[in-house]
Protein backbone atom coordinates (compact mmCIF):
# COMPACT_ATOMS: atom_id res chain seq x y z
CA UNK A 1 0.00 0.00 0.00
CA UNK A 2 1.43 3.49 -0.87
CA UNK A 3 2.63 5.49 2.31
CA UNK A 4 0.18 8.40 1.51
CA UNK A 5 -2.50 5.75 1.58
CA UNK A 6 -1.17 4.17 4.65
CA UNK A 7 -1.07 7.24 6.95
CA UNK A 8 -5.06 8.13 5.50
CA UNK A 9 -6.47 4.94 6.92
CA UNK A 10 -4.52 5.16 9.81
CA UNK A 11 -5.92 8.69 10.12
CA UNK A 12 -9.28 6.95 9.77
CA UNK A 13 -8.35 4.49 11.91
CA UNK A 14 -7.26 6.32 15.37
CA UNK A 15 -8.50 9.91 14.36
CA UNK A 16 -11.83 9.35 12.70
CA UNK A 17 -12.80 6.50 14.93
CA UNK A 18 -13.81 4.39 12.16
CA UNK A 19 -12.56 0.31 13.29
CA UNK A 20 -13.22 -1.49 10.57
CA UNK A 21 -13.58 -0.35 6.88
CA UNK A 22 -13.26 -0.42 3.21
CA UNK A 23 -11.81 2.39 0.94
CA UNK A 24 -12.26 2.57 -3.06
CA UNK A 25 -11.71 4.95 -5.56
CA UNK A 26 -14.79 7.12 -5.61
CA UNK A 27 -13.72 9.90 -8.49
CA UNK A 28 -10.74 11.23 -11.04
CA UNK A 29 -10.04 14.34 -9.95
CA UNK A 30 -8.52 17.03 -12.41
CA UNK A 31 -6.27 18.14 -9.19
CA UNK A 32 -3.56 16.75 -7.44
CA UNK A 33 -6.63 15.89 -4.53
CA UNK A 34 -8.12 11.88 -4.52
CA UNK A 35 -11.45 10.68 -3.25
CA UNK A 36 -12.27 7.14 -1.70
CA UNK A 37 -15.59 6.11 -0.86
CA UNK A 38 -15.49 4.39 2.85
CA UNK A 39 -17.51 1.40 3.41
CA UNK A 40 -18.22 0.82 7.08
CA UNK A 41 -21.09 -0.43 9.15
CA UNK A 42 -23.58 -0.32 5.89
CA UNK A 43 -22.95 3.41 5.33
CA UNK A 44 -20.32 5.35 2.69
CA UNK A 45 -18.86 8.21 3.52
CA UNK A 46 -15.61 10.15 1.44
CA UNK A 47 -12.09 10.55 2.35
CA UNK A 48 -10.49 13.36 0.70
CA UNK A 49 -7.18 13.32 0.28
CA UNK A 50 -5.20 16.19 -0.35
CA UNK A 51 -1.54 16.84 -0.06
CA UNK A 52 -0.75 20.18 1.32
CA UNK A 53 2.68 20.32 -0.68
CA UNK A 54 -0.17 21.14 -3.52
CA UNK A 55 -3.54 21.48 -2.19
CA UNK A 56 -4.69 23.29 0.66
CA UNK A 57 -8.18 21.77 2.41
CA UNK A 58 -8.64 25.04 4.20
CA UNK A 59 -11.18 26.98 2.05
CA UNK A 60 -12.58 23.69 1.47
CA UNK A 61 -13.99 23.37 4.76
CA UNK A 62 -14.21 26.97 4.91
CA UNK A 63 -16.73 27.34 2.06
CA UNK A 64 -18.40 23.44 2.78
CA UNK A 65 -19.55 25.07 5.80
CA UNK A 66 -20.48 28.36 4.69
CA UNK A 67 -22.65 27.05 1.49
CA UNK A 68 -24.61 24.28 4.20
CA UNK A 69 -25.26 27.03 5.97
CA UNK A 70 -27.56 28.88 3.47
CA UNK A 71 -28.74 25.37 2.79
CA UNK A 72 -27.25 24.27 -0.43
CA UNK A 73 -26.69 20.63 -0.92
CA UNK A 74 -22.73 20.38 -0.50
CA UNK A 75 -20.79 17.42 1.35
CA UNK A 76 -20.65 17.55 5.12
CA UNK A 77 -17.32 18.17 6.99
CA UNK A 78 -17.44 15.03 9.53
CA UNK A 79 -13.51 15.05 10.67
CA UNK A 80 -10.41 17.23 9.20
CA UNK A 81 -6.72 16.48 9.79
CA UNK A 82 -5.97 20.16 8.42
CA UNK A 83 -2.21 19.32 8.50
CA UNK A 84 -2.12 16.58 6.94
CA UNK A 85 -4.12 17.13 4.24
CA UNK A 86 -7.32 14.74 5.35
CA UNK A 87 -10.82 14.98 5.32
CA UNK A 88 -13.65 13.05 5.85
CA UNK A 89 -17.19 14.19 4.30
CA UNK A 90 -20.35 12.86 3.61
CA UNK A 91 -20.81 10.75 0.26
CA UNK A 92 -23.26 12.75 -1.64
CA UNK A 93 -23.41 9.75 -3.83
CA UNK A 94 -22.94 8.54 -7.76
CA UNK A 95 -25.03 10.04 -10.06
CA UNK A 96 -23.55 12.80 -11.98
CA UNK A 97 -25.70 15.48 -14.01
CA UNK A 98 -23.49 14.19 -16.91
CA UNK A 99 -24.70 10.84 -16.95
CA UNK A 100 -28.55 11.29 -16.50
CA UNK A 101 -29.08 14.69 -18.73
CA UNK A 102 -31.08 14.12 -21.71
CA UNK A 103 -33.84 16.03 -23.77
CA UNK A 104 -36.37 14.10 -21.12
CA UNK A 105 -34.44 14.87 -17.77
CA UNK A 106 -32.58 18.71 -18.51
CA UNK A 107 -35.83 21.25 -17.93
CA UNK A 108 -35.84 19.44 -14.40
CA UNK A 109 -32.55 18.93 -13.60
CA UNK A 110 -31.50 22.12 -14.88
CA UNK A 111 -34.26 23.87 -12.78
CA UNK A 112 -32.92 22.27 -10.07
CA UNK A 113 -29.56 23.58 -10.79
CA UNK A 114 -30.71 26.75 -11.50
CA UNK A 115 -32.41 27.35 -8.07
CA UNK A 116 -29.30 26.29 -6.31
CA UNK A 117 -27.49 28.77 -8.68
CA UNK A 118 -29.90 31.86 -6.99
CA UNK A 119 -29.79 30.67 -3.81
CA UNK A 120 -25.85 31.03 -3.36
CA UNK A 121 -25.76 34.75 -5.86
CA UNK A 122 -28.84 35.62 -3.36
CA UNK A 123 -27.42 35.05 0.06
CA UNK A 124 -23.85 34.92 -0.30
CA UNK A 125 -21.19 32.65 1.42
CA UNK A 126 -22.40 34.44 4.98
CA UNK A 127 -18.88 35.96 6.90
CA UNK A 128 -16.72 33.70 4.67
CA UNK A 129 -14.98 35.88 2.72
CA UNK A 130 -14.54 35.02 -0.85
CA UNK A 131 -11.34 36.57 -2.77
CA UNK A 132 -12.50 38.63 -6.07
CA UNK A 133 -12.25 37.53 -9.08
CA UNK A 134 -10.06 40.40 -10.61
CA UNK A 135 -8.60 41.33 -14.37
CA UNK A 136 -5.64 39.77 -13.52
CA UNK A 137 -6.58 36.12 -12.48
CA UNK A 138 -8.97 36.84 -15.70
CA UNK A 139 -6.27 37.29 -17.88
CA UNK A 140 -3.69 34.48 -16.31
CA UNK A 141 -6.59 32.36 -16.63
CA UNK A 142 -7.16 33.21 -20.62
CA UNK A 143 -2.88 32.89 -20.49
CA UNK A 144 -3.00 28.96 -20.44
CA UNK A 145 -4.98 28.77 -23.65
CA UNK A 146 -1.63 30.49 -25.60
CA UNK A 147 0.57 28.31 -23.19
CA UNK A 148 -0.57 25.33 -23.03
CA UNK A 149 -3.10 24.60 -26.13
CA UNK A 150 -1.60 26.69 -28.82
CA UNK A 151 2.19 26.62 -27.83
CA UNK A 152 2.19 23.55 -25.68
CA UNK A 153 -0.40 21.24 -27.84
CA UNK A 154 -0.19 23.09 -31.06
CA UNK A 155 3.47 23.58 -31.41
CA UNK A 156 2.40 27.38 -32.64
CA UNK A 157 4.12 30.32 -32.22
CA UNK A 158 2.05 33.74 -32.63
CA UNK A 159 3.84 36.44 -34.87
CA UNK A 160 3.52 40.15 -32.83
CA UNK A 161 0.72 41.15 -35.09
CA UNK A 162 -1.13 38.07 -33.87
CA UNK A 163 0.00 38.15 -30.54
CA UNK A 164 -1.54 41.95 -29.88
CA UNK A 165 -4.75 40.17 -31.95
CA UNK A 166 -4.76 37.79 -28.93
CA UNK A 167 -3.95 40.28 -26.13
CA UNK A 168 -6.93 42.67 -27.23
CA UNK A 169 -9.35 39.67 -27.59
CA UNK A 170 -7.94 38.80 -23.94
CA UNK A 171 -8.87 42.63 -22.47
CA UNK A 172 -12.04 42.63 -24.29
CA UNK A 173 -13.37 39.91 -22.29
CA UNK A 174 -12.23 40.87 -18.66
CA UNK A 175 -13.23 44.24 -19.32
CA UNK A 176 -16.71 42.33 -20.51
CA UNK A 177 -16.55 40.45 -17.23
CA UNK A 178 -15.45 43.26 -15.30
CA UNK A 179 -18.53 45.04 -15.89
CA UNK A 180 -21.10 42.63 -14.91
CA UNK A 181 -22.61 42.90 -11.08
CA UNK A 182 -20.75 41.14 -8.67
CA UNK A 183 -22.01 37.93 -6.78
CA UNK A 184 -20.81 34.57 -5.56
CA UNK A 185 -18.79 32.47 -7.52
CA UNK A 186 -18.67 28.39 -7.59
CA UNK A 187 -16.07 28.41 -10.57
CA UNK A 188 -16.90 24.55 -11.85
CA UNK A 189 -20.86 24.84 -12.08
CA UNK A 190 -21.40 21.86 -14.65
CA UNK A 191 -22.35 18.63 -14.97
CA UNK A 192 -19.70 16.82 -13.51
CA UNK A 193 -19.41 18.94 -10.51
CA UNK A 194 -23.49 18.31 -9.79
CA UNK A 195 -25.22 14.96 -8.66
CA UNK A 196 -28.79 13.91 -8.69
CA UNK A 197 -29.83 13.52 -4.96
CA UNK A 198 -33.29 12.62 -3.83
CA UNK A 199 -33.30 15.50 -1.06
CA UNK A 200 -32.46 19.04 -1.74
CA UNK A 201 -31.30 18.43 -5.41
CA UNK A 202 -28.12 18.79 -6.60
CA UNK A 203 -25.73 17.59 -4.45
CA UNK A 204 -22.67 20.21 -5.20
CA UNK A 205 -18.93 19.27 -5.07
CA UNK A 206 -15.53 21.15 -6.35
CA UNK A 207 -16.27 24.30 -4.59
CA UNK A 208 -13.25 25.23 -2.98
CA UNK A 209 -11.95 27.68 -5.90
CA UNK A 210 -15.16 29.72 -5.22
CA UNK A 211 -14.54 33.70 -5.23
CA UNK A 212 -16.49 37.03 -6.13
CA UNK A 213 -16.94 37.41 -9.58
CA UNK A 214 -19.08 38.18 -12.92
CA UNK A 215 -22.70 37.34 -12.39
CA UNK A 216 -23.03 35.03 -15.61
CA UNK A 217 -19.49 33.17 -14.91
CA UNK A 218 -21.58 30.07 -13.12
CA UNK A 219 -24.47 30.42 -15.84
CA UNK A 220 -22.62 30.19 -18.63
CA UNK A 221 -20.64 27.26 -17.41
CA UNK A 222 -23.86 25.16 -16.53
CA UNK A 223 -25.49 25.92 -19.89
CA UNK A 224 -22.69 25.64 -22.20
CA UNK A 225 -20.74 23.27 -20.68
CA UNK A 226 -17.56 21.73 -21.75
CA UNK A 227 -19.16 17.85 -21.79
CA UNK A 228 -22.47 18.07 -23.00
CA UNK A 229 -23.95 21.06 -25.70
CA UNK A 230 -27.21 22.15 -25.95
CA UNK A 231 -29.41 24.08 -29.16
CA UNK A 232 -28.36 27.88 -28.72
CA UNK A 233 -32.08 29.25 -28.93
CA UNK A 234 -32.84 26.98 -25.68
CA UNK A 235 -29.61 27.89 -24.38
CA UNK A 236 -30.22 31.91 -24.72
CA UNK A 237 -33.78 30.75 -23.46
CA UNK A 238 -32.71 29.63 -20.02
CA UNK A 239 -30.21 32.31 -19.64
CA UNK A 240 -32.71 34.92 -19.63
CA UNK A 241 -35.04 33.14 -17.94
CA UNK A 242 -32.47 33.09 -15.09
CA UNK A 243 -31.93 36.27 -15.17
CA UNK A 244 -35.26 37.25 -14.83
CA UNK A 245 -34.89 34.79 -11.76
CA UNK A 246 -31.80 36.86 -10.83
CA UNK A 247 -34.06 40.15 -11.08
CA UNK A 248 -36.87 38.98 -8.92
CA UNK A 249 -34.67 37.58 -6.47
CA UNK A 250 -32.30 40.52 -5.83
CA UNK A 251 -29.53 39.81 -7.39
CA UNK A 252 -29.55 41.82 -9.90
CA UNK A 253 -30.25 45.46 -8.80
CA UNK A 254 -31.97 46.68 -11.91
CA UNK A 255 -32.85 45.52 -15.42
CA UNK A 256 -30.64 44.71 -18.12
CA UNK A 257 -32.32 44.21 -21.75
CA UNK A 258 -31.50 40.97 -23.85
CA UNK A 259 -28.96 41.75 -25.65
CA UNK A 260 -26.21 42.86 -23.15
CA UNK A 261 -27.50 40.11 -20.94
CA UNK A 262 -26.44 37.80 -23.33
CA UNK A 263 -23.70 39.78 -24.58
CA UNK A 264 -22.14 39.52 -21.25
CA UNK A 265 -23.10 35.73 -21.52
CA UNK A 266 -21.83 35.04 -24.13
CA UNK A 267 -18.03 36.73 -23.80
CA UNK A 268 -18.40 35.06 -20.34
CA UNK A 269 -18.27 31.76 -22.15
CA UNK A 270 -15.48 32.72 -24.38
CA UNK A 271 -13.37 33.75 -21.10
CA UNK A 272 -13.94 30.16 -19.82
CA UNK A 273 -13.55 28.33 -22.40
CA UNK A 274 -10.43 29.77 -23.38
CA UNK A 275 -8.72 29.11 -20.04
CA UNK A 276 -10.87 25.33 -19.96
CA UNK A 277 -9.42 24.56 -23.08
CA UNK A 278 -6.17 25.43 -21.81
CA UNK A 279 -6.63 23.69 -18.85
CA UNK A 280 -7.44 20.47 -20.51
CA UNK A 281 -3.77 20.65 -22.24
CA UNK A 282 -2.05 21.17 -19.61
CA UNK A 283 -3.94 18.23 -17.95
CA UNK A 284 -2.43 15.73 -21.01
CA UNK A 285 0.97 17.28 -21.00
CA UNK A 286 1.89 17.86 -17.57
CA UNK A 287 -0.54 15.50 -15.70
CA UNK A 288 -0.73 12.88 -17.85
CA UNK A 289 -4.54 12.95 -18.06
CA UNK A 290 -5.39 12.32 -21.49
CA UNK A 291 -9.06 11.78 -21.30
CA UNK A 292 -9.80 15.66 -21.28
CA UNK A 293 -8.14 16.27 -25.29
CA UNK A 294 -12.24 15.01 -26.06
CA UNK A 295 -13.64 17.84 -24.90
CA UNK A 296 -11.93 20.46 -26.46
CA UNK A 297 -13.27 20.01 -29.74
CA UNK A 298 -17.06 21.05 -28.10
CA UNK A 299 -15.13 23.67 -25.97
CA UNK A 300 -13.50 25.90 -28.83
CA UNK A 301 -16.97 25.16 -30.88
CA UNK A 302 -18.31 27.43 -28.72
CA UNK A 303 -15.51 29.84 -29.17
CA UNK A 304 -15.71 29.77 -32.57
CA UNK A 305 -19.68 30.23 -32.79
CA UNK A 306 -20.25 33.14 -30.13
CA UNK A 307 -16.89 35.10 -31.76
CA UNK A 308 -18.26 34.62 -35.39
CA UNK A 309 -21.47 36.22 -33.71
CA UNK A 310 -19.98 39.62 -31.71
CA UNK A 311 -18.35 42.42 -34.11
CA UNK A 312 -15.53 43.04 -31.60
CA UNK A 313 -14.22 40.01 -31.73
CA UNK A 314 -14.11 39.78 -34.99
CA UNK A 315 -10.39 39.72 -35.44
CA UNK A 316 -10.17 37.28 -33.25
CA UNK A 317 -12.65 34.87 -34.45
CA UNK A 318 -10.64 35.56 -38.14
CA UNK A 319 -7.09 34.81 -36.28
CA UNK A 320 -8.89 31.35 -35.31
CA UNK A 321 -9.66 30.80 -38.63
CA UNK A 322 -6.36 30.77 -40.16
CA UNK A 323 -4.74 29.11 -36.81
CA UNK A 324 -5.06 25.06 -37.11
CA UNK A 325 -6.68 25.00 -33.27
CA UNK A 326 -7.87 21.64 -33.76
CA UNK A 327 -6.29 18.66 -32.38
CA UNK A 328 -3.83 16.79 -33.57
CA UNK A 329 -5.90 13.90 -33.28
CA UNK A 330 -7.62 15.02 -36.23
CA UNK A 331 -11.24 16.22 -34.30
CA UNK A 332 -12.29 19.51 -36.50
CA UNK A 333 -13.72 22.16 -34.31
CA UNK A 334 -17.40 22.30 -35.05
CA UNK A 335 -20.44 24.76 -33.70
CA UNK A 336 -22.92 23.09 -30.97
CA UNK A 337 -25.80 21.70 -31.77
Amino acid sequence: MPRRLQQLSRWLRERAGLAEFELEPASTDASFRRYFRVRCDGRTLIAMDAPPEREDVRPYVGIARAFRGIGLNVPEILDTELEQGFLLISDLGTRLYLAELNEATVERLYGDALGALAVLQACGPGDYALPPYGRERLLTEMQLFRDWYLQRHLGLELDPQQGRILERAFGLLADSALAQPVVPVHRDYHSRNLLVTDRNNPGIVDFQDAVMGPVTYDLVSLLRDCYIAWPRQQVEEWALGYRDLALHSGILRQEYDDAEFLRWFDLMGVQRHLKAAGIFARLNHRDGKSGYLQDIPRTLGYVMEVTSRHSELAPFHELLQCLPVAQREGDAIGTPA
